[in-house]
């Protein structure tokens, strides 16, 4: 099933917001409008304007038979909600496999938020997956993270997090007092109105979203000292390896490397009834809305 040939239903609040519509007088040009909904927290989450990208180009392509394998992002310009417009261009339409890029701009911008993604059919190869799904308990055994205390919930809002549950499996919440010790974080995520397309389907674009949810590796490495600070996306690297069968997804995320401002940032995407779904990168940023951190709260406390 393809991602991003307007398969996804509209009867969730995901995917009404991938209903896109084409443009009156320039071809390859698609229009929408990005609820502030899905601030997090003050411009649209990144994973959900990738996910439009993405429906974008599966519109122009059509072709069911060709579904998305990769696609990625970069973020010259932050996307602000309300109305916007994506511009696609198709690279090469082949028979087995395509590639198209799209860019996501607010009306009358002239940069924005630009992806590159393959599309391709299923064909014969090598079947294997060399890694394990991390134990974790059910997600109704494990915090959520919306038990957040008041404090934190009145200095950062996300919207995003509001359709979008996260459920700690291993690791910390932002609030909680502990002495860090690795950058490795499991945690179960869904949507509260959960996008299943015919046939039991996870809508690959919303499976997509989940995967830029990367950040909290970055947290579970420093701990809860120093000033407040947030990490917009560089870039961000989507593989969609399966199908999601299942309501909650798990997701284990690593932070490789963080210095001179930036981190790398890994993510492994599970379905407990389907295996490996997915797998993301991201190169983030950090900005630090009060200032940022002396000296020694720049390394993790020992």
């Amino acid at each position: 099933m393809s991602a991003g040939a307007g398969d996804a239903s509209d009867s969730t609040r995901f995917g009404r917001q991938m209903v896109l519509a084409s443009h009156d007088v320039y071809p390859g040009r698609y229009r929408t409008v990005i609820d502030r909904e899905w601030n997090c927290p003050l411009v649209p989450h990144g994973g959900l304007v990738t996910a439009v990208a993405a429906r974008a180009m599966g519109l122009e392509l059509e072709n069911p038979s060709q579904r998305l394998r990769s696609i990625t992002a970069v973020f010259a310009r932050p996307v602000q909600p309300g109305a916007v417009e994506v511009d696609v261009t198709v690279l090469r339409r082949g028979r087995s496999m395509s590639q198209l890029t799209a860019t996501v701009r607010n009306v009358g911008e002239e940069v924005g938020h630009t992806s590159l993604a393959v599309f391709g059919q299923e064909r014969p190869g090598f079947e294997f997956t060399d890694l394990a799904a991390p134990d974790a308990p059910p997600p109704d055994a494990c915090p959520s993270f919306r038990e957040r205390g008041p404090e934190l919930e009145e200095r950062l809002h996300f919207n995003f997090w509001d359709h979008v549950e996260g459920r700690a499996a291993q690791g910390h919440a932002p609030w909680e007092e502990y002495i860090p010790t690795t950058s490795e974080r499991v945690a179960w995520y869904h949507f509260d109105e959960p996008p299943f397309l015919d046939g039991g389907i996870l809508d690959p674009l919303a499976v997509l979203t989940l995967c830029d949810t990367m950040p909290g590796a970055v947290s579970e490495r420093m701990g809860n000292r120093g000033p407040p600070w947030l990490p917009p996306s560089a870039d961000l690297t989507v593989h969609l390896l399966g199908d999601a069968h299942s309501e909650w997804l798990l997701a284990r995320n690593r932070a490789r490397h963080a210095g001179e401002g930036y981190a790398s940032v890994e993510l492994e995407l599970w379905d407990p009834a389907n295996g490996l779904v997915a797998y993301g990168t991201q190169l983030m940023l950090f900005t630090f809305p009060e200032g940022p951190p002396d000296p020694p709260l720049r390394r993790p406390p020992t």
